[in-house]
């Protein structure tokens, strides 16, 4: 595939240049809570208006019903965006003059963006098109979706990833084609499934598995283990049962939290007591897991050679109950693997902790996407790429 650098190679000044991002941030009213997804977009979005291009952004926030709503404007990104650049970014529909950037409104408030419709999305991607000479894909986060501005636009314009595409690419491959032993896996977050595919496709690929958030419960209730009023997927417990089979049957370690946080209720300032994994009351609900979980896991994580983390060890954004995720981010740092952080949850985890970015070998800006491509689905925001850009036209 075509990367930016050919791009700026070729010449761009003058030119207009369609860049997807991903600038899908929290927002606290119209206060961006976490700006990991427009800091990462920057550098590209900088290269290409230094060069004197016409810089286009399309970009979403959120999920919208396929019509505007002021919840999901991108009006504080656009205003973040040019502190971050030094220059003004302007939300508005056509690229401008030479070396300025313009953010459209958040694309998904036309329906057409994530339609199942093939004509649809491509009449999005044909107006879209009409707006610019060539199209840089960026926005990893999305790679994932074959939506009109990240999949049907490459197909209408010369097209080349981004910066950003182009390194989380070379990470994954190296995640699945050329990695160093012990090959560890963390995996967290809410519900288990989230990630059935990928657990099963890396039962065939690592040497040991640790479970631990939300979806920890669910194994724990598949060992037959009874876990009061912890998150649980009762329907996904017999395949979880599957999954530890599976995993002993191929000589994967799968290893699961020994005790946790067990909170009255699900609150910030709830009581809570430390008990085994086992023997959590009824009356209780797991929220992170506990100091002894705490030390196994980074022992698990001492002598791995390549890891990969997904999802938080407990409820981060609680105080209490942050313990657990910072353990493990803590241990990855400390470790001399190959360590890649998993985008999502996990990434605004390591920020919010204030634990030092360059402490991992590489954080993700697409949690969805990492997942997917580790679950071995091809990425059609990926895949387009590898078209020749040369040839244009749908």
């Amino acid at each position: 595939m075509k990367t930016l650098s050919d791009l700026i190679a070729e010449g761009v000044s003058g030119r207009r240049v369609l860049v997807r991002a991903d600038l899908n941030v929290p927002l606290d009213g119209d206060k961006i809570t976490d700006d990991g997804r427009v800091r990462a977009s920057a550098p590209t979005l900088e290269a290409l208006a230094d060069a004197g291009a016409r810089v286009l952004v399309a970009a979403h926030l959120g999920r919208p019903k396929g019509e505007p709503d002021p919840a999901f404007s991108l009006a504080p990104v656009a205003e973040r965006l040019g502190e971050l650049l030094g220059r003004k970014v302007e939300l508005g529909t056509e690229a401008a003059g030479d070396g300025t950037v313009v953010l459209l409104e958040n694309i998904r408030f036309d329906p057409r963006e994530t339609s199942k419709d093939d004509a649809e999305r491509g009449a999005l991607a044909d107006e879209l098109a009409a707006k610019a000479d060539a199209f840089v894909s960026d926005g990893f986060g999305v790679v994932h979706r074959k939506q009109a501005s990240v999949y049907d636009v490459a197909k209408r314009l010369p097209h080349y990833a981004g910066n950003l595409v182009l390194a989380e690419v070379e990470v994954l491959h190296k995640l699945t084609n050329d990695l160093k032993r012990p090959y560890v896996v963390v995996l967290g977050g809410a519900k288990v499934s989230d990630k059935l595919g990928v657990i099963a496709n890396l039962l065939t690929k690592v040497d040991r598995l640790l479970i631990g958030g939300g979806m920890a419960y669910t194994f724990l209730k598949a060992q037959g283990h009874e876990v009061g009023r912890s998150l649980l997927q009762e329907d996904q417990v017999e395949q979880v049962a599957g999954f530890l089979r599976d995993a002993e049957a191929r000589g994967v370690e799968l290893v699961l939290p020994v005790d946790v946080l067990a909170a009255t209720d699900f609150a910030a300032d709830a009581d809570y007591d430390v008990v085994a994994a086992t023997a959590i009351p009824a009356d209780r609900q797991g929220l992170d897991i506990g100091p002894e979980s705490q030390k196994l896991f980074a022992a698990k994580l001492a002598d791995a050679q390549t890891v990969f983390w997904n999802g938080p060890m407990g409820v981060f954004e609680f105080e209490a109950f942050a313990g657990g995720t910072r353990a493990v981010a803590e241990a990855l740092v400390k470790s001399d693997a190959f360590t890649v952080v998993g985008g999502g949850d996990s990434a605004a985890a390591v920020r919010a902790l204030g634990l030092p970015e360059d402490g991992f070998s590489h954080i993700s800006t697409g949690g969805g996407a990492s997942l997917e491509f580790l679950e071995g689905k091809e990425l059609p925001g990926v895949a387009v790429l590898a078209d020749d850009p040369t040839e244009g036209g749908a």
